[in-house]
């Protein structure tokens, strides 16, 4: 064997020979024979910060985790490891097992994604911070970030031989900043379904590990969402679909665990016990940990890429200590709402969530439509208004929101002008402008209107920045069910000759229709409270949809034109297709939903709820009622909206006549708005 170490005593151009030489074996150095799993047991030290576990790492309370750990190593040919799981199963652990590995032991440019650039800095704060710093050999390889060009960053850890980068899906141009020899794709369900106009960040990020070839690693873990549109499910279907066998510890039979085996009395989740598939004996949890050391993994589907390998685990296999299979039959009982049972699949279950996409009977909302006494009924406390813009008219729908997200059709208007008109324009103002006034006679503005701007962009752009008022902003529609959050924004569309985006010009909100559909939909079907019910106190529940007398059955007939169906194939997607030709009102609902959104009522408590309803109190009087349908066309002189010459809204004093001045937005520029759904 070659020696290639000597003393280099004090001459500098020896040394620099010395450190030419070593730095060169390094660079022809096999890859190491360790797995993930025998680094991680053999260095792995898991901070209090980050685990309710701290110490030393020890594979044998997940030893589900194994092979994949395994199958993330150097020494595997699999390049492509998916992981779709429940929450409480330590797959995010492993990941970071997988990183702390190539960081020591096999150095290479890795990037880690996350749905969004602001999680991507929150896990390097809570996660890789903590597994440097607690794990000895890694924070020897990674300079602290108060040295000065440490190349330890927020978002990137420069090491010996490579540098882990830290990104988010959101970001197009960080997803191609660097060829990547390994890439954690985490959450990937929560990405969204085209970043910057670009395409799949998925596709985007993956292109970037070709160079690599089979030198590759890929890892794809999330929790899954809406079935059809899970891009984590649809791998693990284009995969082998491993699943862990474990042995009953009464007859061997091997199994995997699924919900449906679970039993227990009813309303006691404490006698939750697995019952076994073949014997159907009730296996109590104290035999879990046996059964989980027993396990295995095996393939039951053929796959065409052997370079690729597919896992799923649900928190029936949560190690002792964990979730027991009590917390969840304890969560099953109390998971009595659609939105409560598609957590529970995809937090629990790691499955995927059926929606409900038919839509409801127009008929049946025509025949419960109701009477009001005024144009605005008691519960409405804001109002948004949203415009659908086609080509030869505008059309716009006046939703009122209360508590609980009810809400009340206020009324649906056409103005039989196209958007490139300027009467389109001037009418539309002229509609805003108007009072909506409730039955004790107290005026209302809408605290917000968003105006679609996917078609006649320019038209709508100009619109929103002569009003210069942030009450009426310009939206996007995206069919897409993979976002984040149904409402994100916003991003500042007005350019400098330079080509630097002006921070007071037009403001763009981007809104997932699909979730507020869907969202729509489900509240639509809400039964309500029989007469003797409402005679006992029964009120609706949070989310009721009321139509007035007013609204026709064309209007209904759009508001339910579409309907949810998969498209055909393996990988088939969830699309919206229109059962009827026209669905204005749909989308009008849609940006007006997102309106209150944006303004944050999906959040507010209940004392912002209290002070909308004192200040509609206060106002009650100052207009005469009018019936339902009817507003004021003539807002009292200093109500309308103002700007100052910076194009900044004028202030406002505390009300003014005919006006109830809206609880005012938290600060959301540049970050996600988050909803009930």
């Amino acid at each position: 064997m070659l020696n290639l170490t000597w003393d280099s005593g004090t001459d500098p151009a020896l040394a620099d020979v010395d450190s030419l030489l070593k730095a060169a074996v390094r660079g022809v150095r096999p890859e190491p024979r360790v797995t993930v799993t025998e680094w991680a047991e053999q260095y792995r030290r898991l901070s209090s910060r980050a685990s309710a576990e701290p110490g030393r790492w020890d594979t044998g309370r997940t030893p589900y985790l194994r092979e994949i750990m395994d199958q993330l190593s150097t020494t595997s040919p699999v390049q492509r490891i998916i992981l779709m799981k429940s929450s409480q199963v330590g797959g995010t652990e492993a990941g970071n097992n997988w990183i702390g590995y190539v960081v020591h032991r096999a150095p290479g440019p890795m990037m880690a994604v996350s749905p969004t650039v602001q999680m991507a800095k929150r896990n390097g704060r809570q996660r890789i911070k903590p597994l440097i710093e607690e794990t000895p050999v890694l924070s020897e390889l990674i300079r602290p970030p108060r040295e000065r060009d440490s190349g330890n960053t927020e978002l990137s850890k420069e090491f010996p031989g490579g540098v882990l980068v830290l990104t988010g899906a959101n970001s197009a141009s960080a997803l191609r900043s660097m060829p990547a020899r390994y890439l954690m794709l985490d959450e990937v369900d929560a990405y969204p379904g085209d970043v910057d106009d670009e395409g799949d960040p998925v596709q985007i990020a993956e292109v970037r590990t070709k160079t690599y070839r089979a030198r590759r690693k890929v890892f794809l873990v999330s929790s899954p969402t809406i079935t059809g549109a899970s891009k984590i499910e649809s791998e693990y279907e284009a995969s082998d679909q491993r699943r862990y066998f474990v042995p009953c510890p009464d007859c061997g039979h091997c199994q995997h665990l699924v919900f449906a085996q679970l039993r227990w009395d009813p309303g006691r989740p404490e006698t939750a016990a697995y019952a076994c598939a073949d014997c159907g004996t009730l296996i109590p949890e104290r035999h879990k940990t046996a059964m989980l050391a027993d396990g295995v993994w095996r393939a039951t589907a053929e796959c065409n890429d052997p370079a690729t390998a597919g896992y799923h685990i649900n928190a029936l296999y949560s190690p002792a200590g964990w979730e027991s299979w009590a917390d969840l039959a304890r969560k099953w009982e109390a998971a009595t709402t659609d939105e409560g049972r598609k957590v529970f699949f995809n937090t629990a279950l790691g499955l995927t969530f059926q929606v409900k996409g038919e839509a409801p009977e127009w008929e049946r909302l025509y025949d419960r439509r109701e009477e009001w006494a005024a144009a605005v009924p008691a519960g409405v406390l804001v109002i948004t208004i949203g415009v659908d813009v086609q080509g030869d008219r505008l059309e716009l729908s006046v939703w009122g929101w209360g508590r609980g997200l009810e809400s009340w059709w206020l009324d649906h208007h056409v103005i039989d002008h196209g958007p490139h008109t300027p009467e389109a324009w001037d009418a539309l103002t002229a509609y805003l402008d108007r009072n909506w006034v409730t039955a004790d006679g107290a005026p209302l503005k809408a605290a917000m209107t968003a105006i679609d701007s996917g078609e006649f962009t320019n038209a709508v752009y100009a619109y929103v920045r002569r009003r210069r008022s942030g009450k009426i902003i310009a939206v996007k529609g995206i069919d897409s069910f993979s976002q984040v959050v149904p409402v994100w924004g916003p991003t500042y569309v007005d350019v400098t000759e330079a080509g630097v985006k002006r921070r007071r010009g037009v403001r763009l909100w981007k809104v997932a229709s699909s979730a507020f559909k869907v969202e729509t939909y489900d509240w639509l079907r809400l039964a309500r409270p029989t007469e003797e019910e409402r005679a006992e106190g029964v009120v609706d529940p949070p989310g009721t949809v009321h139509v007035p007398r007013h609204i026709g059955a064309e209007p209904l007939k759009q508001l339910v034109a579409e309907e949810l169906v998969r498209t055909k194939g393996r990988h088939g997607k969830l699309q919206w297709q229109k059962r009827r030709d026209r669905n204005e009102t749909l989308d009008c609902r849609v940006y007006a939903r997102a309106a209150a959104a944006i303004l944050g009522a999906d959040r507010w408590q209940e004392r912002i709820w209290a002070r909308l309803e004192s200040q509609i109190r206060d106002a009650a009087g100052e207009c005469e009622p009018l019936p339902p349908g009817a507003a004021i066309a003539d807002p009292a002189p200093d109500a309308g909206e103002t700007s100052t010459p910076d194009g900044n809204a004028a202030p406002t004093p505390k009300r003014k006549a005919g006006l109830i001045k809206p609880v005012r937005p938290p600060s959301t520029a540049g970050q996600a708005v988050y909803s009930t759904y």
